[in-house]
């Protein structure tokens, strides 16, 4: 009789568990349009906030996930809930928000459109309305608080500091004459922000999963390689409004990822990596256009019902392997391409073949690979995700010169054409604090740095002259180091919010070799 009663006991807890669960999961999508909606829109796809997906949200953890919509985020919208929701509802949104979504979303022209936002301008002039270097000033990307701030790199004080979209991802890009700059949001926004100015002038929606972004040098296009959806979405740069979509299809079909896209000055071309098949797309603007070519193209669909116009021509290169990340070398004739099964290529663009394999092993982080002279040669020099080494390589017969042993796997590597040496950080790792620094002639490690024991140091970047190195200490109460590049003394300390980023205008529109193009 006993056992009875305890088995009853135990198939009553069993079914209100089960209840429970039931419970949870029927009421996940309806605490999700109550509470989340209205910023992050029906389907997850963000509306004022960001992409509640899986694919746009690979950087944050279930467990921060749920301590932000526990506590809120920070000088952003987002408002805590701790006070509406208990810890198993909130629970339940974070694997909501880390599912799949059944069917993969549709972003095209329609919802292109229909996101552009063209702000007012009054009174623009042409020239600053500050007194600082225009050509040395750095922006600095700050994801702690989704904000940028604008440095002048001469007093290394703050101008302006305005609010970002979340998620930055990549170094923005800048105009020819660096007065405009482009950023590009994880889920998808393109800004346009006159630095002359300090103020927004526009911003579009290209996509759900954004890579990057490159801009013409003749700063007639905006280009954005997506991972959601397979395009390439080609903006006029002056307003950002659409010219093309271009469905990012191998020769077989099969539809892909964009790996990056960037601008080849030399070449007046884009060049883009298919992230899922063995291609690089080389996207000509030579002959771009005429003026009004995007009305036409939007009326030329209207009428024909066709839903993309390519206006560029592409080249398409087959390979022998996927490029997960590449570089150029300073001609723009070679693309040096890492791939995350550890083997890596040389594309001759000229030739539209592959001329060589690389010898690198790991993870090796090339689109933060430089070059410089040593000697007679030019050497290239890469950091590794997965190695704790910098990898060099001879640029004339492509082998290896030499791995410097580092004290973990490292993620920036940044130098200066006026510089002795090279810095790369320790971005992973119980040694995330240090910063080593390598002479580029005989490329060993002249003095190893921990700006901030125990707080992660990363990305240095260089002022116009050279003559200063900023370190960013990527922590929520992190800084901007200023060190003097040949006494490697620091100089100042700048507070700032989780500084992933710097980046010198000047060094970035005359395509320094010592840093990111």
């Amino acid at each position: 009789m006993k056992y009875s009663i305890l088995f009853a006991l135990l198939l009553g807890m069993y079914n209100a568990a089960f209840a429970t669960q039931l419970e949870t999961n029927n009421t996940v999508e309806s605490l999700y349009k109550t509470h989340c909606s209205t910023c992050h829109g029906t389907h997850r796809l963000g509306v004022t906030g960001p992409a509640l997906l899986p694919e746009n949200l690979r950087r944050l953890r279930k467990k921060k996930a749920a301590n932000t919509i526990s506590e809120g985020r920070v000088a952003t919208q987002m408002l805590p809930f701790k006070d509406r929701l208990d810890k198993q509802q909130i629970e339940a949104l974070v694997d909501y928000i880390f599912t799949p979504l059944e069917k993969s979303p549709v972003w095209g022209e329609k919802e292109i459109r229909a996101s552009h936002i063209k702000y007012p301008i009054k009174n623009k002039s042409d020239k600053p309305i500050f007194k600082a270097d225009p050509l040395n000033l750095f922006l600095v990307v700050e994801s702690g608080d989704h904000h940028v701030t604008v440095l002048d790199g001469d007093k290394f004080e703050p101008i302006h500091r305005f609010p970002s979209r979340f998620a930055l991802h990549g170094g923005p890009k800048y105009s020819s004459t660096g007065r405009y700059v482009y950023f590009t949001s994880r889920d998808g926004w393109i800004s346009k922000f006159d630095l002359y100015q300090l103020k927004m002038e526009a911003e579009i929606r290209v996509g759900i999963n954004a890579r990057n972004t490159a801009i013409s040098s003749d700063n007639r296009f905006v280009i954005v390689g997506n991972y959601m959806p397979h395009t390439l979405v080609i903006l006029d740069a002056k307003d950002l409004s659409l010219v093309s979509i271009i469905p990012v299809v191998d020769k077989e079909g099969k539809s892909s990822r964009v790996s990056a896209v960037y601008n080849a000055h030399p070449r007046q071309s884009f060049v883009a990596a298919l992230k899922d098949s063995p291609e690089v797309w080389e996207i000509s603007y030579k002959n771009p256009p005429p003026a009004g070519f995007g009305k036409w193209v939007h009326d030329y669909r209207k009428s024909s019902g066709e839903a993309t116009v390519d206006p560029l021509p592409i080249r398409r290169i087959k390979l022998d392997s996927i490029l997960d990340d590449f570089f150029f070398d300073q001609e723009y004739v070679h693309v040096l391409s890492a791939s995350r099964k550890g083997k890596g290529q040389v594309v001759d663009l000229d030739l539209g073949r592959k001329v060589a394999d690389l010898e690198l092993d790991g993870m090796p982080h090339l689109s933060s690979g430089i070059t410089w002279k040593r000697g007679k040669n030019t050497v290239l020099a890469t950091p590794n995700l997965k190695e704790s080494a910098v990898s060099i390589i001879d640029m004339k017969t492509w082998k290896p010169l030499k791995k410097i042993p580092t004290l973990g796997s490292g993620f920036f590597m940044r130098s200066h054409e006026n510089s002795p040496y090279a810095w790369v950080d320790v971005f992973f790792g119980k040694n995330k604090d240090v910063m080593h620094v390598i002479d580029k002639q005989t490329l060993e490690i002249v003095k190893t740095l921990r700006p901030m024991p125990g707080k992660t140091s990363a990305h240095v970047e260089f002022t116009r002259d050279g003559r200063f190195a900023l370190v960013s200490i990527w922590e929520m109460d992190g800084a901007l180091i200023v060190y003097d590049a040949k006494t490697l003394k620091e100089v100042k300390r700048i507070p700032m919010k989780k500084p992933v980023g710097k980046y010198n205008v000047y060094n970035k529109i005359t395509r320094s070799a010592g840093t990111s193009h």
